[in-house]
């Protein structure tokens, strides 16, 4: 959302002089530009039938950047001061060197709004917010003699950023969140097994501390809790893989949507590196980075350089049409920002990061997949992953997995871990269903040390030849 007016918070810091100051310091550079921001956050954890944590946390700050063809000068404080910005200025200058760059267009002014600028964390009183995990508590242990333990959290946070660039204008974006996340624990017999389940976006917390959602996510924890009681060990072997719908696109985001970044593909460090153009994919598998969908997790109206947020298209029907980029990265590879720059705050450099990155539906029913599966593993659920971007190699834990044998759901499984390479991976989806769905809202991306909220989804997917580790058969 572009605004014609530069509001620096409560700072001694007016429009003219910031401008001036850096100006000065990009001049002979490529690009650059002044990011502020102000954030506010809240957390309230409710853990063994009391309020554990209550936490409350501000913070502002500026970061000033120059750069000039791969090198990127950048400084930052949490004093938004006349003073504060000119010693900036001397750090993000040593990049620029003796100049002689070539100035980068500015980006696209955009109205659009994709969310509220309502503060969440204002709209439920504290008392509320207390009461509303309390009753979850209450709830989650009146559903089943078996809970022994409950866990819930409500967060809010709002952002609030402004970008000045050189040119003369600036961009301003208002970013709300929020998330409400229980956890059960179950035990049995003297075995304890956990479930849980988290959600949210860029709404308000109206919605999410009514009855009926924050009930759902306690009946749903309660019913993964269970499921793991019955868990058996899981196989280990080489077998086919069907993946279920929503958040397990998360082995998605992992495993292949990193090495789509244009930062990897511009040093060569990605698997992907050197292949646009090329099938790397079975056929049928479209893959999507979309920060433009309304009030998702990882939406942005526009990224943290000022570029309005897209609808990029990676794959294509199994071949390599597109990488994420930031504005450094875009032209040095001779094309330009796709609205994926971003950073976690004003003290960190902006790089090329996701935002909703999903796969679209095919045409086959989410039951006829799992039906054809002969001797494999029904994954539902995931927890943490890692991948290596040089080669795209991952594994991940399941939360909920399924054995299936002769295309029935058997018993279910615990301790599986899926183990493969992105690149094989894409190439030995069998089946796509056509059930896309995204996920709840609840996913983190790290990278370089810096994280952000993202989204991830897919539809139900068949995968062959994946390595599950797990107990010996």
């Amino acid at each position: 959302m572009s605004s014609a007016t530069f509001t620096p918070f409560e700072a001694d810091l007016d429009r003219e002089t910031a401008l001036s100051v850096l100006r000065d310091a990009v001049a002979g550079a490529d690009d650059g530009e002044l990011f502020l921001e102000r954030r506010r956050s809240e957390a309230l954890v409710f853990d063994d039938g009391r309020l554990k944590t209550a936490s409350y946390d501000a913070a502002e700050g500026f970061g000033l950047r120059a750069v000039r063809g791969e090198v990127a000068g950048y400084a930052h404080s949490t004093e938004l001061s006349e003073a504060s910005l000119r010693r900036a200025a001397e750090t993000a200058r040593l990049a620029v060197g003796d100049g002689g760059g070539t100035w980068a267009d500015a980006p696209q002014a955009s109205n659009t709004r994709l969310y509220t600028d309502e503060d969440p964390i204002a709209g439920q009183s504290f008392p509320v917010k207390i009461d509303t995990l309390r009753e979850i508590d209450a709830y989650a242990r009146a559903l089943d003699s078996r809970v022994v333990q409950v866990s819930a959290t409500i967060a809010a946070s709002i952002q609030e950023v402004e970008i000045l660039r050189p040119e003369g204008h600036s961009v301003r974006d208002v970013r709300p969140m929020t998330r409400v996340n229980v956890s059960v624990i179950v035990e049995q017999g003297g075995r304890r097994e956990s479930g849980g389940v988290g959600g949210g976006g860029r709404i308000g917390l109206d919605g999410m501390l009514a009855p009926e959602d924050w009930q759902a996510k306690v009946r749903e924890a309660l019913r993964i809790a269970c499921v793991n009681l019955e868990a058996v060990p899981a196989p280990a072997g080489v077998m086919d893989v069907v993946l279920g719908p929503g958040w397990p696109g998360i082995l998605l985001h992992e495993a292949i949507g990193h090495g789509l970044e244009g930062d990897f593909n511009r040093k060569g460090s990605s698997a992907f590196a050197g292949l646009m153009g090329q099938r790397i994919a079975a056929p049928g598998v479209t893959v999507l980075d979309d920060g433009t969908i309304p009030d998702r997790r990882g939406s942005i109206s526009v990224d943290d350089e000022g570029t309005p947020s897209a609808r990029n298209v990676l794959i294509e029907d199994g071949v390599l049409v597109g990488y994420m980029q930031d504005r450094q990265n875009g032209r040095l590879m001779g094309g330009a920002s796709t609205g994926n720059g971003r950073r976690q705050s004003y003290a960190h450099i902006p790089m090329p990061r996701m935002t909703n990155t999903y796969m679209l539906g095919g045409d086959v029913a989410p039951g006829d997949i799992v039906a054809d599966l002969k001797d494999g593993i029904y994954a539902v659920g995931f927890g943490g992953g890692q991948v290596d971007i040089t080669n795209g190699k991952f594994v991940f834990s399941c939360t909920e997995a399924y054995r299936v044998e002769n295309g029935k759901v058997g018993a279910p499984v615990k301790g599986a871990t899926l183990i493969g390479d992105g690149a094989t991976a894409l190439q030995q989806i069998r089946a796509i269903g056509n059930d896309p769905t995204l996920d709840p809202g609840m996913g983190n991306c790290g990278k370089q040390g810096q994280w952000v909220p993202v989204g991830v989804g897919q539809p139900t997917l068949m995968i062959g030849g994946l390595t599950v580790g797990g107990a010996s058969a």
